[in-house]
């Protein structure tokens, strides 16, 4: 009887303290999620009393919708190009800050990690400034090494708009999942290293045989991580710099769908373009796991 009664004082304990968490998951998370999928079937403008039960007519609206496949298309890209670009530099630069030895390597991972605090805004207006056509730091770098012709409208040319975003995004990101790899690269034992300088392996093929899969576990971590923070970040970044121009080349999966729902008083639709990026994000976190699940090495 005494087990019993410790057992069940045991549960209530538990379950006490995870009711706060629960509480807060359910509010906080599963609520509006599940209120995203409901208001997606209504014609709603998201101030007005009156809704409207239209059913599946949103989504049937949004696969004709040629401006949304521009967000999407846009999305991809970003998604795309920063994840490869970021995640290859990260790794490039951990393993040089971890494995050479010099001088200033804790400088240089403070230098690296400092865009990553920085808030958003700051950063937006930072490459405004850079990007300013008039007097912005990189025509100004142009015209003063002679190479005038390489002056740019940059946040106002279609076809190199998104670049500009996608660099930013760049630059704000490397020092945080440089830091992450190095912290894991730290664990690697030394002496796998010096074994295969001995074999004659050269920087290259050290890496590429024992640092790569060693700490291949954070990177299929930061990876799914990574592509999910790009929806997010990209939509403050060109929310901030461009606001989806010029002429909606910069336009991305959240930014359309915070035009439809609070600009456009489409709220209903803005949330069925909710769903499509919910759904979106959850089959590419599920491939992403699945395509890079492979054997943990040990050592």
């Amino acid at each position: 009887m005494r087990e019993l009664s410790r057992k069940k004082q045991t549960r209530i304990f538990v379950t006490l303290c995870l009711l706060p968490a629960v509480i807060l998951v359910g509010t906080f998370m599963f609520y509006p999620t599940v209120s995203v999928f409901f208001m997606s079937m209504f014609k709603w403008g998201g101030y007005s009393p009156n809704k409207e039960f239209v059913g599946l007519d949103n989504f049937k609206i949004l696969i004709q919708d040629m401006n949304f496949f521009r967000a999407f298309q846009n999305s991809i890209f970003l998604i795309v190009m920063v994840t490869v670009i970021t995640l290859t530099l990260a790794l490039i630069f951990a393993s040089i800050l971890t494995r050479e030895k010099f001088k200033g390597v804790n400088l240089f991972r403070i230098v690296f990690y400092i865009p990553n605090i920085l808030s958003v805004v700051v950063i937006a207006a930072i490459f405004s400034a850079i990007y300013n056509p008039s007097d912005g730091l990189l025509n100004s770098m142009f015209q003063a090494i002679k190479l005038a012709g390489l002056k740019q409208m940059w946040l106002g040319d279609q076809k190199i708009v998104i670049y500009s975003i996608a660099f930013a995004l760049i630059w704000q990101a490397i020092g945080y999942y440089m830091v992450m790899y190095m912290a894991s690269m730290a664990s690697i034992p030394e002496s796998l290293y010096e074994a295969s300088s001995l074999e004659g392996a050269g920087a290259v093929r050290q890496f590429l045989d024992i640092t790569l899969p060693l700490t291949w576990n954070t990177i299929r971590t930061t990876l799914t991580f990574f592509v999910i923070s790009t929806i997010n970040l990209s939509f403050l970044l060109v929310k901030a710099m461009t606001n989806g121009g010029p002429d909606g080349s910069t336009e991305v999966f959240l930014s359309y769908m915070y035009k439809q729902a609070y600009t456009n008083s489409s709220y209903g639709y803005g949330m069925a373009i909710g769903v499509v990026v919910f759904t979106f994000s959850f089959i590419l976190s599920a491939v992403l796991n699945k395509v890079t699940k492979r054997d943990v090495y040990e050592f």
